[in-house]
């Protein structure tokens, strides 16, 4: 190993007031002494001629004041790591207003001869300058903290703050331009003549566009270019991924859209629309025509196919994501003759594009892929399995024309990956202090969206107002009215597959993708919107004459949760995903503890559950809204109906409430002296539901029977 790199040591942690320190040795060369040939010295009398230890301190956690002051360095340095991540996560434990005022009120402390803060006098220039530097910074990566019309009190007080005591400096001049910008385009929005204008101009567009020519033929699914269709809808990818703000995709910030705050994440939420959009026109251009034949609605999912793999080719992992999970959805799956007509290397070749979004060892294959394409030029990854997409990726690589793509992903992974960091890791420490660590994991997250975002830019498509009109134009459909279809289409007494060859192609339409992950969005009014698709979100049939309705909860994709890290959406009453399946054999239930077991989020020290709440104050057309927590060995059921009330942001005694978890015949609901931890039932999703206490609703496990209208109760083993 060589020895000319520094080296780092973990020393310790160093305790002050307000703040604790985590203290590294540093090992750095400071002198490297020449040799004659005469000299005659072994390396430990003269190791002190070669490195030096320095002692460096990195802020673990602290008050709001001590995270301003260590803005800069003890020496008066801009620590622009420091800064970067604080700017990016400061919306999660404080605002705008409240971090620049304590800004401002150190800088004028510095400025002043007072001894109120700890600086020598000679170093108090670097600190506001420093200070200055964090502004400038501001401003720059983050304008939209300071647009808060109409009056922009913000930026209103720093205009007059540097216009005191820093006139015409870089940053006066910079305020002042950013304010009078802010307040022209605020003016222009409030201007009724500008709408006329935009719109007269809009219409000029359309009318003068060779392609609005009213003799041109609209567009059919079938006769759509696979080229033009992925690059219309990496058009509009781009668009929303670059537009998304990364720190709403927070944990913490996220998490809070649903509590009349539409705003808080609103970049966001339009992506969760459009892959929502995609994934529900997969449904609709394959169900609205119930006459078709097998082999010719197997045209339509061909059709889709080739658009995904074209998808591939200009990394758009966000619609190839989607297009995914529509083929996925229970009315597309259940489709078994058709899937029986699909041709053998189609359906390998979706095998191959539906293995990229596998959840194993964490989404490892998506993760890799955006890992090695993330900031290349073109698509050159493919599986080692894969046989029709390295094929693909060759024809690309040798042709010396193929246009250098960006790259978008499938925003859901950095929202797991969020989540899971604000689930798992604590917002404060001992005494209060802000956990800054946490902060720092979570901008790890947000530079790598910062970075495909800068990637994104490679991509230069033209916008074809026919292939907009025609995507204006399909008809959507939301679950119920999909489902129904698919059983108009092929009802429930065609089941069972009518040949082996049928069984092998649905076999390899769920492969490599057994779970979908889901968001709610509750922006656009639908009790269908959810991101990422969630396939397996209604309620489990009472009746048994609603036989059709029991078959689609029979899709093996479903055979294991989404995320627990994810708010999910279900829709309410539904059971856990496991436990949707009529029938198990006991190796399917085996294979379901092993999956459950080997989760990152179920470890021996704790487990991530998701709660939601029976209320209709919680739901949203039908929508129900999990929320996610973390559970020690050591709480109890009380403990754990607090956390859920906090996460879903009301107030109450916990006393007043049950706990129960959803399991395949019914619901297990817990006492209230009950170790939830040990009492959980971990061979089934860790889905819970909260709800006001009940007559009766003590030490009991109630199960329902679908066939039959009662309840069977049974006495609960506290621990």
């Amino acid at each position: 190993m060589s020895t000319e790199a520094p080296t780092w040591r973990l020393w310790g942690e160093e305790k002050c007031e307000g703040a604790i320190y985590t203290v590294y040795l540093k090992k750095v060369r400071y002198h490297h002494p020449s040799r004659s040939i005469t000299q005659e010295s072994d390396d430990d009398e003269i190791s002190h001629l070669e490195w030096e230890t320095v002692r460096v301190r990195f802020l673990k956690a602290g008050t709001l004041e001590k995270l301003i002051e260590s803005l800069a360095s003890d020496s008066g340095e801009l620590e622009s790591t420091f800064v970067n991540v604080f700017l990016a996560t400061y919306r999660t434990f404080s605002s705008t207003r409240q971090v620049l005022n304590l800004i401002l009120d150190r800088y004028l402390a510095l400025t002043s001869s007072s001894n109120k803060i700890n600086v020598p006098s000679h170093l108090r220039e670097d600190h506001k300058k420093a200070l200055r530097l964090t502004l400038q910074v501001w401003l720059d990566a983050y304008p939209e903290d300071f647009r808060d019309p109409p009056s922009f009190a913000c930026l209103q007080q720093l205009w007059e703050f540097t216009k005191t005591y820093l006139p015409d400096t870089d940053l006066n001049i910079k305020v002042g331009y950013k304010l009078e910008k802010m307040r022209r385009e605020e003016d222009l929005k409030s201007s009724p003549m500008l709408e006329r204008i935009l719109s007269c101009e809009e219409m000029r567009i359309h009318c003068s566009s060779p392609m609005s020519n009213g003799n041109h033929q609209p567009y059919e699914f079938l006769d759509i270019p696979e080229s033009t269709f992925a690059q219309q809808l990496t058009r509009m990818d781009t668009v929303l991924f670059k537009g998304v703000i990364a720190h709403q995709c927070l944990g913490s910030v996220w998490s809070r859209r649903d509590r009349g705050r539409g705003d808080t994440a609103a970049t966001v939420t339009a992506t969760v629309d459009q892959f929502n959009a995609v994934s529900f026109r997969v449904q609709s251009t394959i169900l609205v025509d119930t006459e078709l034949k097998p082999s010719q609605r197997a045209r339509l999912i061909v059709k889709w196919i080739d658009i995904a793999q074209e998808l591939r080719m200009h990394k758009n992992f966000s619609s190839l994501k989607a297009i995914i999970s529509g083929l996925q959805s229970n009315p597309i799956y259940r489709l078994k003759k058709t899937w029986g007509a699909v041709i053998k290397d189609k359906a390998e070749l979706y095998e191959e594009l539906a293995r990229i979004f596998s959840e194993e060892n964490n989404q490892l294959n998506q993760r890799e892929l955006l890992m090695k394409e993330g900031t290349a030029k073109h698509a050159q990854t493919a599986h080692a399995n894969d046989r029709h997409l390295p094929k693909a990726l060759e024809k690309l690589a040798i042709n010396p024309l193929a246009t250098s793509y960006g790259t978008i992903p499938y925003l859901g992974t950095f929202l797991t990956d969020l989540t899971m960091i604000d689930t798992a890791i604590p917002d404060t420490v001992a005494n209060g202090l802000i956990n800054f660590d946490k902060k720092r994991k979570e901008f790890e997250v947000l530079a790598q969206i910062r970075l495909l975002q800068g990637a994104a830019n490679a991509y230069q498509m033209e916008r074809d107002e026919m292939f907009e009109r025609w995507w204006d134009s399909v008809l959507v459909l939301d679950d119920k009215e999909a489902w129904r279809l698919s059983c108009q289409i092929e009802p429930q007494g065609s089941s069972a597959p009518s040949s082996t060859r049928e069984g092998r192609i649905r076999k390899r339409a769920q492969f490599g993708h057994r779970k979908n992950d889901s968001i709610a969005s509750t922006s656009s009014g639908s009790s269908s919107s959810q991101f990422f698709f969630d396939n397996d979100s209604l309620n489990t049939p009472t009746s048994h004459n609603d036989t059709c309705s029991l078959e689609r909860k029979m899709s093996t994709s479903s055979s294991s949760s989404s995320l627990p890290s994810l708010d999910v959406s279900v829709h309410s009453g539904g059971t856990s995903a496991s436990g949707r399946t009529p029938e198990r054999t006991s190796s399917s239930q085996q294979q379901h503890v092993q999956q459950t077991t080997a989760s990152p989020y179920i470890t021996p020290d704790f487990y991530i559950i998701r709660v939601s709440i029976e209320s209709s104050a919680h739901e949203i057309e039908g929508v129900n809204l999990y929320k996610s927590i973390m559970l020690s060995n050591s709480e109890r059921t009380v403990s754990v109906i607090r956390k859920a009330m906090e996460k879903h942001g009301f107030e109450g005694n916990p006393e007043d409430y049950t706990l129960a978890q959803f399991l395949p015949d019914g619901e297990m609901l817990l006492p209230a002296s009950a170790n939830v931890y040990y009492a959980i039932n971990t061979q089934y999703d860790l889905n819970f539901v909260l709800r006001r206490r009940r007559h009766g609703d003590e030490n009991t496990i109630i199960r329902r029977n679908p066939t039959k209208d009662h309840k069977v109760r049974k006495k609960l083993l506290v621990t």
